[in-house]
């Protein structure tokens, strides 16, 4: 068993590094790819690389959310979602947001706390409890798990965030429309590539004119062809973020999107389970690799 398995991780090794001798000529949309290595100063989509923990920006949003920084995946999510939008300037008195799956995340908090209005949403519990996820503190029964960090005075928190329970699958008509719509490590639980597909395009159409949308979800980066296509966690592979860009771009919204995914010894770096808290970009999951991807949707003015 131990040999059967050295020899997966060697092949899934071998892939990476065939997938990184081919990321310049990965992108076939030129006028909406980014050859140089992504950055959090210059957001666009994106993977989650190494040099990205190495910016000002990095720590600046992790001493916000009351974190020491790390090398793992998912504090970069919040940090690069933070990024995006304090860039795109939506987080100020007067705008709007909209927020899926949000369990205890910081992130509604910080929005709150910068006079934006947030309505954060998550699962009707009897279904997140069937799902797994309030066994394993990811689900938020309430608006209060949302400021669990105290980030935002509480005064403020109640003013500016509500929340309501929202199945991702079947987005109320009534929700309303925002200046920002988000979501973190949420929409490969939908059940299927279909799904997920689905919820971009859904909640594109809830951006506000000069809207913008950001999500980060899991990238399937050792195979564009085999991946878990159904069940409670899917992998996108680039032929499907590929996909949601046309059907995006066809609708009239705007995606740039860089496929770098880094060329540092951590970008090399595959994180087996048990996983570790730290130096974790890319990891084993069944038979593939994964990293986290950020997806970044604009509405035009």
């Amino acid at each position: 068993m131990i040999r059967a398995l050295a020899k997966q991780v060697i092949m899934q090794i071998s892939r990476l590094k065939s997938i990184f001798a081919k990321t310049a000529s990965l992108a076939n949309t030129p006028s909406t790819t980014h050859p140089a290595a992504p950055t959090l100063t210059h957001p666009v989509s994106q993977a989650c690389t190494a040099s990205q923990f190495d910016e000002d920006a990095y720590r600046y949003w992790c001493e916000q959310i009351r974190e020491q920084p790390r090398t793992h995946r998912k504090q970069w999510e919040f940090c690069y979602i933070l990024q995006v939008l304090s860039l795109a300037g939506v987080l100020n008195p007067g705008r709007n947001g909209l927020g899926f799956g949000v369990g205890a995340e910081p992130l509604a908090a910080i929005f709150a706390g910068r006079g934006a209005q947030v309505v954060g949403t998550d699962l009707e519990p009897e279904e997140a409890q069937r799902s797994g996820w309030v066994e394993t503190d990811q689900h938020a029964s309430g608006k209060d798990a949302m400021n669990d960090r105290g980030i935002c005075p509480p005064e403020q928190f109640e003013r500016n965030v509500s929340f309501r329970f929202v199945d991702m699958n079947a987005i109320p008509g009534d929700i309303g429309t925002f200046d920002f719509c988000w979501s973190a490590c949420a929409f490969e639980h939908l059940g299927s590539i279909r799904h997920g597909h689905e919820f971009i395009l859904n909640t594109a159409r809830l951006l506000k004119p000069g809207g913008i949308g950001v999500h980060t979800t899991e990238f399937n980066c050792s195979s564009n062809d085999e991946t878990l296509k159904s069940g409670s966690t899917v992998l996108f592979r680039k032929r499907d973020f590929e996909a949601m860009i046309a059907d995006l771009q066809a609708q009239g919204f705007e995606v740039e999107v860089n496929w770098d995914l880094g060329d540092e010894a951590l970008d090399r770096h595959i994180d087996m389970p048990p996983y570790a808290a730290d130096n974790h970009l890319k990891l084993q999951l069944d038979r593939w690799v994964t990293t986290s991807f950020g997806l970044i949707v604009r509405r035009p003015a």
